[in-house]
């Protein structure tokens, strides 16, 4: 019996050789080697079992933002994270993995339950988010949080309390140690539904025409660098765009602009005028020419300002 067999025979449903682009927002990448839909946390947990008994890597895939496939794919098997159940009880919501912000936010809304409106507009779900610590206009997904179920490294599901998550800039122990996110509960509090939604709406239309939504891209490629660790001249050159995020950084796109790199293509992909902390995949870019293009931002700013710029999407290969 061979490794796809044994899979098959643990994980009933599994696939073979899946193009990845279709399931990126950046519709990037090759194929992954064995690929598995998980419509249920309890799927999840058994696909997890199955690729650690068998000793195969996976990869979690859940809204597909923030990620670049590589051009050879995964070597591997693809979890693809579709559980989508959540409830709302007075304060409280439970959300599984694979809810997308989209709906939480609006669902949270139209209630009057404030602590998610940030979110207005973000792509992704809440595995996602949760394990980035996604955040925007001042707000992060640690704000509301009050505790987050997953799969420890050992595969058995366990709850994290805040505390234990460690949340911090874009980051979680869930990112550090490869955790597995299968819920999250939030605590959030009251407010004007209107006044909510109107906040949501004007998010959106901030992201709508602002950022290069025309074009297939995986959302902020750099993480904000924070005022305090760059150089004193950088702080002051560029204090006039310094912002909350949630401490003060100065924004990856002013740093990339001023140093005139929006419009620089390799190949398909192309840093975007429109938002130059978004690559975008003009015409059928590949990963190379995505990491060719983060490798030439990183050396001119590096050289030029003395900031390190962190990537912020994933690289899968």
């Amino acid at each position: 019996m061979n490794e796809f067999e044994k899979l098959k025979k643990q994980l009933p449903g599994v696939r073979k050789d899946v193009p990845l682009a279709k399931h990126t927002t950046f519709q990037i990448g090759g194929a992954a080697k064995y690929f598995f839909v998980a419509k249920t946390s309890g799927d999840i947990q058994k696909a997890v079992r199955a690729a650690k008994k068998l000793g195969i890597r996976y990869f979690l895939l859940s809204g597909g933002s923030n990620v670049l496939v590589s051009d050879s794919g995964f070597s591997g098997l693809v979890i693809k994270i579709q559980n989508s159940k959540f409830k709302i009880q007075n304060f409280r919501l439970v959300a599984e993995s694979g809810v997308q912000m989209s709906t939480i936010v609006r669902e949270t809304t139209r209630r009057g339950l404030a602590g998610l409106e940030w979110a207005g507009g973000l792509p992704g779900t809440v595995g996602g988010a949760v394990r980035g610590n996604a955040g925007a206009f001042g707000g992060e997904t640690k704000d509301c949080v009050f505790f987050v179920t997953a799969l420890d490294t050992a595969g058995k599901k366990k709850i994290y309390t805040k505390k234990e998550c460690g949340f911090g800039y874009r980051n979680s122990i869930f990112k550090k140690k490869g955790i597995v996110v299968l819920s999250a509960t939030f605590q959030l509090g009251k407010e004007n539904a209107k006044e909510l939604q109107a906040t949501v709406r004007e998010y959106m239309h901030y992201r709508k025409t602002r950022h290069p939504l025309e074009y297939p891209n995986a959302g902020s490629v750099f993480k904000n660098p924070e005022l305090q660790k760059v150089p004193k001249t950088v702080q002051q050159e560029f204090a006039d765009a310094v912002k909350q995020d949630p401490f003060p950084v100065i924004p990856a796109a002013a740093i990339i602009s001023k140093a005139g790199l929006q419009g620089t293509r390799v190949g398909g992909a192309e840093i975007s005028a429109k938002h130059p902390n978004y690559i975008v995949n003009t015409q059928n870019a590949s990963a190379n020419d995505v990491l060719q293009l983060i490798q030439t931002v990183q050396t001119k700013i590096k050289t030029k300002y003395g900031v390190v710029l962190e990537a912020e999407i994933q690289l899968v290969s």
